[in-house]
């Protein structure tokens, strides 16, 4: 048998698919995640499950689609029952391991109902996703006056700041995401205007080489095999980053938004309140775009150096023939485009991701450099890792499908029709400003290479784009006549999907088939009008018997 290879699993957050030069952008080089590109399969059509961190990142841990694992949104916890990543591998003989952000909430109710312990072995594993934790960094450590926003958050990190002379009771903020005036006050990079500022810190120190240095640590001690699950916080905001990066990129360098004056004038009511939320107005605004899209591709230039660093090592320790890499994002940013900010809407800018896979076996030679236009979701990355851990995916859990096939070119077709995302705002001041119920809070986006389909709980119209001859997705073609039947066929997708058996998990589609017929061998006889109707075999336990008489004692 030959030696089962370990995987590494890199992630960023907030990474836009069109925002490396692999994928097309005009100004912003990344040679270093092109060379991985180089040397795997780049997947054009990777669609992720929600357009939010939390909810995302639960449907690639557990390589379920949200409205199956329950935690959809942020902080939404994971149910104690739902299978991840580490339970799936691990029953295999590989190891699952964390290195950065994951945000994982404990269903901490739920393991308290079942009497487990968070300081167990069982317990630590449930409250971190299924991962055992070599660093877990979720990085997001901001306070206002309740508090901190994660109690948790880059404490190693600011452990190490502290360590290096950056004092503070929270470095994090004071050094890694804010600049500094000649005064030494803090110019906190919470504030999009200060996005132009180079972060008062020395680029080495910062988050994503921190990360890397982490990431080359694990695997240096690391028993075979392994997954390392390295996950980057960056791009995310805060928007800033270090020198040299602060200054690498300028206006000139800025894409042109992605957006029109019809687009706004004729906006669905619910895309016209991302529109005009905060954000939305702010990233409509040039002056905000022309300091936060520079400081944006700095951080992912320094992503792509710190991939440089990190590949580099592995072959120099000759540990890249011996690793499979997965290379992807939990979603995009809009930075403007459709006149939004962030990322909880539908269109490509947010949903769609970059996903490479490099394996360095033989069997994939044939498919080296290629680009892959199958769709394919982030459920699938899970199902791809169990192949290649020489496991078998449970189809009655696991919603996604292996990539493999794609990766040793031996893939017959494609493994789905549609890609599906969902959001559900019932915990957002949207949905009270709506006067929207919590159970109709709810988006769902279903696609297909040429179609794109939004449908929105709470009796709104849809809305719906034709990928193929608009995609930029400018036209909303939801109320056309003209589009009816494409609607209708959209909307069969939809529904052929939620009826799906997604939360029947505890038996798989073969014991259910095997089930069949047994209870008559068992016994159990329903409908049978006489003993002649069945075999004497099944039969024999009722047949041919002799009993006492007691319904009449005395005869």
């Amino acid at each position: 048998m030959p030696k089962k290879k370990n995987i590494l699993f890199i992630m960023f957050d907030q990474l836009r698919w069109d925002y490396l030069s692999c994928y097309g952008h005009a100004t912003l080089e990344t040679p270093h995640i092109d060379r991985l590109a180089a040397k795997g399969v780049r997947f054009n059509r990777a669609y992720v499950q929600s357009p939010i961190c939390g909810a995302s990142r639960m449907s690639t841990y557990t390589g379920r689609y949200v409205q199956s694992h329950g935690a959809s949104w942020n902080n939404v916890p994971l149910k104690v029952g739902e299978l991840t990543m580490g339970d799936h591998l691990r029953a295999v003989g590989t190891s699952c391991w964390l290195v950065g952000k994951t945000h994982m909430k404990a269903d901490a109710a739920g393991m308290a109902r079942l009497g487990l312990e968070p300081e167990s072995i069982i317990g630590a594993r449930l409250a971190e996703c299924g991962f055992d934790v070599f660093e877990r960094d979720d990085g997001m450590r901001p306070e206002g006056p309740n508090g901190f926003y994660d109690e948790k958050a880059a404490l190693k990190y600011n452990d190490y700041l502290r360590s290096k002379g950056y004092n503070s009771d929270n470095p994090w903020h004071d050094f890694a995401n804010s600049g500094i005036d000649e005064d030494g006050n803090v110019l906190s990079g919470w504030f999009l205007g200060n996005s132009d500022l180079a972060a008062n810190i020395i680029e080495e120190d910062s988050e994503t080489p921190y990360l890397t240095r982490r990431g080359m640590e694990f695997i240096e001690q690391a028993d075979t095999p392994w997954l390392c699950h390295l996950s980057y916080i960056k791009p995310h905001w805060p928007y800033i980053v270090p020198e040299p990066y602060a200054s690498m990129y300028g206006p000139s360098d800025i894409q042109p938004p992605v957006r029109s004056q019809a687009e706004y004038d004729n906006a669905h009511p619910i895309h016209r309140r991302f529109m005009d939320n905060p954000l939305g107005r702010a990233f409509s605004c040039d002056e905000v775009r022309e300091k936060v899209i520079p400081a944006y591709m700095g951080l992912i230039k320094q992503c792509d150096d710190q991939m440089g660093v990190l590949f580099d090592w592995l072959e120099a320790t000759g540990r890249m023939q011996d690793t499979i890499i997965a290379l992807t994002s939990d979603h995009g940013d809009f930075l403007g485009d459709h006149w939004m900010g962030e990322k909880m809407f539908f269109q490509d800018a947010s949903t769609r991701v970059p996903l490479i896979i490099f394996d360095p076996s033989e069997e994939a030679d044939a498919t080296r450099g290629s680009v892959s236009d199958a769709l394919v979701e982030s459920i699938d990355l899970l199902p791809t890792f169990l192949d290649y851990s020489g496991g078998e995916a449970l189809p009655h859990i696991l919603e996604g499908h292996s990539l493999r096939p794609f990766i040793n070119g031996t893939a017959a077709g494609e493994v789905r029709d549609i890609a599906v995302c969902e959001y559900d705002y019932s915990a957002t001041p949207l949905a009270g400003i709506l006067d929207i119920d919590v159970r109709d809070a709810r988006i769902f986006m279903v696609a297909t290479k040429q179609w794109k389909l939004i449908h929105f709980e709470g009796g709104f119209d849809p809305m719906l784009f034709d990928l193929l001859n608009d995609p930029d997705e400018l036209t909303d073609l939801g109320t056309s006549e003209l589009h009816a039947g494409t609607l209708t066929m959209m909307y069969q997708h939809l529904a052929v999907w939620a009826r799906r058996a997604s939360q029947r998990t505890t038996v798989s589609a073969e014991q259910l088939a095997a089930m069949r017929g047994k209870s008559r061998a068992q016994g159990v006889f329903i409908g049978v009008v006489s003993s002649d109707d069945v075999s004497d075999d099944i039969a024999q336990k009722y047949i041919n018997r002799m009993a006492d008489n007691h319904k009449d004692p005395g005869s």
